[in-house]
């Protein structure tokens, strides 16, 4: 007994004891995690941390690397510590740029890190929901980078050894690299590298005389989604800046004053809708003597395009867009106008055929020398040309006399055409009656036609109908004669082999009387008995009695036939 006792009292115990520990966990050891949130755990107990950690892994004291997620936990309040914070929300089009303060060293001169090193991750963090330890972590969030539509991205690779001199940097190189991002939303890192968006399509370089030069770019093409449109104006807005500093530099290393520091920037625009152009002021200007010495100036303008698959290469070789036209095409223009213009007189910028064949010739030759340096000029036009007064004038003067002559010319001719026109139009006119009336008689000539035609086809469908009707009731008639003469064939020959059954049947019989009474016997009917009674003197009438009424019956049918024999007389 005492024993069993003893087994009740510790499974009681024990009993009580576990209900003790759950309450203990549920009531003070139970938290939760909200979704969206995490834990930050600081152990109380552990190891101590080495020198340089900051973060403490499993069995050591310290901040917990790794927080917890959302959820229900359970943790001793006594050897542990809780810090309930928001987790890392990435939105859309956004980056996380992460900082760590955790990890490896880095290599010497090298400033990008790996996931498991200390510094800037090349890796970024995309749109999302991460669970990063801050006193571990730091994450910036940036804006993801969106290329609009009609431009190219240049990425230029910041970390890395130095890529060979005139080669694309390779993925693990420091420089410019050749492969070009088309339009898009683009989630990279703006530590590791350097973003610069060029116009593929269609740029202008505008040289107004003495006014100056500009160069004209395409503006940003507005979607319907407002965060693109806003990323997009972002992207364009730090290379515009880029493209400020440059034209800025430029000028100021050449001692001049630069005409308009900013540029045109573009307008709000609606969805599907282009944006006003973006404009660069320059200072160059197209000016060199005609072959008879007189100061010429050219107002031109020369439409010219980068290509995707060149872009990357041109930037390397020379730089932005801005840089492009100032240190190739502008030189270029000016090079080959000079060239080209100095072989022409003044007067033959003002003709038109000369003129002409001057543009044609620039064209040609911008077109050989900007395509070694793998820019398309899709045309070159002469928009206006300024000479000296004193030559001008005398020109103008003998042009305008000379097209006012023309226009004598033009307007005698055209008065000539006229008389001619109203006299054309008046015989058209008479024509035209002339062919109303033919048509007038043509169409009664037709009516006349078909309606005599429509009454010689009805005599004629008449004259067929009767025609059929003819031969229809002679066919009729030959059917009712023959149908009459089949039967008549039919009835003579039946009767006639009847008579002849007849006669071989009195040939036969060889009497007419005994063919009578086989007539006779034929047309009995086959129903009738016939009963021969037997009767001695003075017993008929006796044996009648006893006869039955099938049997008089009977007897009466044959009285006339078969007549009894007559009683004999009595005797006696």
């Amino acid at each position: 007994m005492n024993k069993s006792k003893a087994v009740v009292v510790t499974l009681s115990l024990a009993v009580s004891l576990l209900i003790a520990y759950g309450m203990w966990l549920w009531v003070f050891c139970r938290f939760y995690v909200q979704p969206g949130y995490m834990a930050v755990i600081t152990a109380k107990i552990g190891d101590p941390l080495p020198d340089g950690q900051i973060l403490a892994k499993p069995g050591q004291k310290g901040i917990w690397l790794d927080p917890l997620s959302e959820g229900r936990h359970f943790l001793n309040p006594i050897f542990y510590s809780r810090q309930i914070v928001p987790a890392i929300h990435i939105p859309a089009g956004k980056v996380g740029v992460v900082t760590s303060k955790v990890g490896q060293e880095l290599p010497s001169g090298e400033f990008i890190a790996q996931d498991n090193q200390k510094g800037v991750w090349r890796r970024v963090l995309g749109p999302g929901l991460y669970r990063l330890n801050p006193h571990g972590y730091k994450v910036d969030v940036l804006d993801a980078i969106s290329i609009p539509i009609g431009y190219v991205g240049v990425l230029t690779s910041l970390s890395g050894k130095h890529a060979p001199e005139g080669a694309f940097a390779a993925a693990d190189q420091k420089g410019i690299m050749g492969d070009v991002l088309q339009p898009g939303l683009y989630y990279l890192n703006p530590r590791a590298y350097k973003l610069d968006v060029l116009e593929v399509g269609l740029n202008q370089v505008t040289l107004a005389g003495r006014e100056g030069s500009q160069m004209i770019t395409k503006g940003q093409l507005a979607t319907r989604n407002r965060v693109m449109d806003e990323l997009q104006q972002n992207v364009l807005a730090e290379q515009a800046a880029k493209r400020e500093d440059y034209f800025n530099q430029s000028y100021r290393e050449r001692g001049q004053t630069r005409p308009q520091a900013q540029p045109k920037q573009p307008q709000a625009a609606q969805p599907h809708m282009q944006q006003s152009i973006s404009v660069f002021e320059l200072s160059q200007v197209v000016e060199f003597p005609s072959r008879d010495g007189f100061e010429v100036l050219l107002d031109m303008t020369l439409e010219f395009e980068l290509q995707p698959a060149n872009v990357a290469w041109t930037f390397m070789k020379y730089g932005d867009l801005p840089a492009v036209v100032d240190k190739i095409i502008l030189p270029q223009i000016l090079s080959v106008s000079r060239l080209k213009g100095s072989s022409y007189k003044a007067q033959d910028f003002i003709v038109g055929e000369a003129r002409e064949r001057f543009q044609n010739d620039l064209k040609e030759a911008l077109v050989e020398a900007l395509d070694g340096k793998r820019i398309s000029v899709h045309n070159s036009l002469i928009r206006h040309v300024q000479l000296p007064g004193d030559i001008l004038k005398p020109i103008q003067e003998g042009s305008v006399a000379k097209e006012q002559n023309l226009t004598n010319i033009e307007r005698q001719n055209t008065a000539r055409k006229q008389a001619e026109l109203n006299t054309n139009e008046g015989l058209i006119e008479q024509r035209r009656q002339e062919v109303l009336q033919e048509t007038e008689k043509i169409v009664a000539e037709t009516a006349a036609r078909k309606d005599a035609d429509v009454a010689m086809i009805g005599a004629q469908t008449r004259l067929q109908a009767a025609e059929l009707d003819k031969q229809r009731a002679a066919v009729t008639a030959e059917t009712t004669r023959i149908s009459g003469q089949v039967r008549a064939d039919v009835i003579r020959m039946v009767d006639g082999e009847k008579a002849k059954g007849f006669e071989l049947k009195a040939k036969a019989l060889g009497d007419g009387k005994a063919m009578v009474w086989l007539k006779l016997a034929e047309s009995i009917n086959s129903n009738v008995s016939i009963r021969i009674l037997h009767a001695g003197a003075g017993t008929l009438w006796t044996d009648l009695k006893n006869a039955t009424m099938g049997d008089l019956g009977g007897a009466s049918m044959l009285k006339d036939v078969v007549k009894p024999a007559k009683p004999p007389t009595a005797r006696n």
